[in-house]
C-alpha cells in the first residue's frame, strides 16, 4: 500500500500554487479505464498530496464524460485517505452570490448516465449514504475558508445535474422549490465513489453565477462563468493550502467513512470470483480479508 496521502480534485490550475512542491507525475491504468489525466504528486507543508485535474489539463473532458470510477480508483491506489474537492457551481439562493463558497453537506441526484458505483458484474453491495459528506473534513474546509477570510456558508444541498447543457428556467425554479442551494455537474458522483472506496470526501462549491432563475441577473454565459471561476482560483488555492495544513490524517483514522463497506455486501463471499476480487482489490480488500 502507498503512503497515506491527501487527495485534491479540481481544476487543472489548482496545483500551480505557491507552496506546492511537486515530486512526480504518475499515469495510472485502472480496471475502469483511464483517469482524467496524470496524477500530480508532491507536498504542501510537508504533507503528501495528490492532485488530479477532473476535466484533464486544459479542460478537455466534459462533466458528463469524466471517468469518475477511474479517478477515484486511482486515488485509492495512491493511498489517498481524504479527498478535498473543488467545483464551480451556480447559486439557487438569493443570499449566495458569485464569489461565495458553500461547504455542502447534501446532494440531490439529477444525473442519468453516470457510472457511479464500483459494484455489479459479480458483486453486489449497498453503502449507507444518508450523510454523503465527511463532516469532519467539511469542518476543516469551512474553518480553513474562514481563516483566509473567504465568504463561506456551512451546509447546503448540491443539485447534481447531468450536463453538459445548463438548466432551463423551469428546471431552475423547480430545484429552488426543492430547497437546493447550489447546482453543479460533478461532485455527487465523486462522493458516491469515494464512500464506496472508504475515502473521506468533502467539497468547496465555488459560486460562479446565479442560475437562470435569477430574473434580475444579466444573462449569464459560459464565458462569464469561466471568468468568475478564474477569479475564484486564488481563493480556492488559499483554502486548500490552509486545509492541508490543518488536516491530520491520523485524526480521521476512526472515521466511519473508512468502514463504509462493513456489512454492505449482499453477495456471499464464496460466490465472489477471483477475477472480481482482483479487479476490486484496492476497494474491497480490507473487508474480504476480515480486517
Amino acid at each position: 500500500m502507498s503512503e497515506k496521502r491527501i487527495g485534491i480534485i479540481g481544476g487543472s490550475g489548482l496545483y500551480q500554487m505557491e507552496g506546492f512542491e511537486q515530486t512526480e507525475t504518475r499515469k495510472l491504468e485502472t480496471p475502469f479505464g483511464d483517469p482524467s489525466d496524470e496524477y500530480v504528486i508532491g507536498e504542501i507543508y510537508g504533507k503528501p498530496v495528490v492532485f488530479l485535474p477532473r476535466h484533464g489539463r486544459g479542460h478537455v473532458v466534459s462533466a458528463n464524460e469524466v471517468n469518475y470510477q477511474a479517478n477515484i480508483y486511482g486515488m485509492k491506489m495512491l493511498g489517498v485517505e481524504a479527498i478535498l474537492s473543488v467545483s464551480a457551481v451556480g447559486s439557487l439562493k438569493e443570499e449566495y452570490h458569485p464569489g461565495h463558497i458553500v461547504v455542502v453537506d447534501q446532494f440531490i441526484d439529477r444525473t442519468r448516465q453516470r457510472k457511479a458505483t464500483f459494484f455489479g458484474n459479480g458483486i453486489a453491495a449497498h453503502i449507507i449514504f444518508a450523510d454523503p459528506i465527511c463532516m469532519d473534513l467539511a469542518d476543516i474546509l469551512y474553518n480553513s475558508a474562514k481563516e483566509v477570510n473567504a465568504i463561506v456558508h456551512k451546509g447546503g444541498a448540491y443539485l447534481c445535474m447531468e450536463g453538459p447543457q445548463l438548466s432551463t428556467k423551469a428546471e431552475s425554479h423547480t430545484y429552488r422549490s426543492w430547497n437546493a442551494d447550489v447546482i453543479g455537474m460533478t461532485n455527487l458522483t465523486e462522493a458516491k465513489l469515494a464512500r464506496e472506496a472508504e475515502i473521506c470526501y468533502s467539497t468547496i462549491a465555488m459560486i460562479t453565477d446565479f442560475d437562470c432563475w435569477h430574473e434580475s441577473e444579466e444573462a449569464f454565459s459560459a464565458e462569464k462563468i469561466v471568468a468568475t471561476f478564474q477569479q475564484n482560483v486564488k481563493v480556492a488555492q488559499d483554502v486548500l493550502k490552509t486545509a492541508v495544513k490543518n488536516l491530520d490524517l491520523a485524526s480521521l483514522s476512526g472515521c466511519s467513512c473508512h468502514k463504509a463497506l462493513d456489512g454492505a455486501f449482499l453477495t456471499a463471499p464464496e460466490m465472489i470470483s477471483e477475477q472480481v476480487k482482483q479487479r476490486l482489490a484496492p476497494i474491497v480488500g480490507r473487508v474480504l480479508k476480515g480486517e
